[in-house]
């Protein structure tokens, strides 16, 4: 699994060699730095006004302020939080996440600000080489901070190249800040739901605060406890079956799948069976995404869920994943439901911890 998170990062080597900076901006050993702070998803941006506004702001919108797939609202994937460079004082430099923007051909105060930390040497090599347009620099003013600067000779050249590395950019923060989330959650783990969960040939790390609602040998519920109007109720299942033919992980035979196990287990109201959860096939349609887990073959399911009687619905994320060796299937799901408040943290924190299930190893699975 691990190697799933990183594959974001792999792909977007940063050439720092190519900068030498013109001054010293996070003096200091990393252990008199303070600790970053942020909310999990937030993001300042330091950027001259006219150019936020511009084109080059509408290219940044689209990359960090684009909705989140599947959910059954729009929701923007991360919180930006815009800062003229003027105004960078220290409680700003502390920020979790931070990203500079600028262009070298603009000669405002504001861009002309965070164009000082570049020397000559790494405009030069910018000016012969227009697809280089990110630096990465970890822990520059806190510790446990990510600052990227996003520069570019002129706008053209740097709406361009975010255009082109949408994905790698959402990628970037978006596994940054999974990792960031899951070591807060598995602060306190579930030893009783790692136990159930052994019986399906699954090892999960689920935080403590996760309760078992139901388990078979093929089945697992957990539930986080006493949701309230501040607390979303989120819940998460997992199954194992056979796997015979790739026709099981076609979108139909997912869909249907996924009717199966909860038509079967899963109820809005445990005593009407009417209410069981479906997945909702127009607003939003699911959408699938195929990828590799540990070398397994998988997909990502992102929609949105009702029940039958259409008394309850929300978000979901499910991933299925194929272990061909021993022959066995496995759909993980987690789904909120939280009338008329955001989605998107639950979501965050459902894929957390999905991706941190990994598939035992057959000595390994209880009897």
């Amino acid at each position: 699994m691990e190697n799933y998170k990183k594959t974001a990062l792999s792909v977007l080597l940063i050439i720092a060699s190519m900068v030498f900076w013109s001054c010293e901006e996070g003096e200091g050993s990393s252990s008199t730095k303070p600790k970053a702070r942020g909310a999990i998803g937030e993001i300042v941006l330091v950027i001259d006004s006219v150019k936020w506004n511009g084109e080059v702001g509408d290219a940044l919108k689209e990359v960090f302020q684009s909705d989140v797939p599947g959910l059954i609202r729009g929701e923007s994937m991360f919180d930006i939080r815009k800062i003229d460079p003027s105004a960078m004082s220290r409680i700003f430099k502390s920020s979790t996440n931070i990203i500079y923007v600028t262009t070298f051909d603009d000669k405002r105060i504001a861009s002309q600000n965070i164009n000082s930390v570049f020397s000559k040497e790494a405009k030069d090599k910018a000016a012969n080489d227009p697809n280089l347009y990110l630096l990465r620099n970890e822990d520059e003013f806190a510790q446990g901070q990510e600052v990227i600067y996003l520069f570019g000779n002129n706008e053209e050249e740097l709406i361009s190249n975010l255009k082109k590395n949408k994905g790698k950019l959402q990628n970037l923060f978006q596994v940054r800040e999974r990792e960031r989330l899951e070591k807060l959650l598995m602060a306190r783990k579930s030893s009783e739901a790692t136990v159930f969960a052994e019986k399906l040939g699954l090892n999960i790390n689920v935080p403590a605060s996760y309760q078992v609602v139901k388990s078979e040998d093929n089945f697992l519920w957990l539930r986080q406890p006493t949701p309230t109007t501040q607390r979303p109720d989120i819940s998460l299942f997992f199954y194992s079956t056979d796997y015979t033919s790739e026709l099981q992980v076609f979108p139909d035979s997912l869909i249907a799948l996924r009717d199966k196990i909860t038509k079967t287990h899963i109820f809005g109201d445990p005593n009407n069976p009417n209410s069981h959860l479906v997945i909702e096939k127009v607003d939003p349609s699911p959408i699938f995404k195929n990828f590799l887990i540990n070398d397994n073959y998988s997909i990502e399911i992102r929609g949105g869920w009702k029940t039958n009687n259409l008394s309850m619905g929300g978000s979901f994320l499910a991933y299925v994943i194929v272990d061909s060796k021993r022959g066995k299937l496995y759909y993980m799901e987690g789904f909120v439901y939280y009338p008329n408040e955001a989605h998107r943290e639950s979501i965050r924190e459902i894929e957390t911890i999905l991706l941190a299930t990994d598939l035992l190893a057959e000595k390994e699975q209880a009897s």
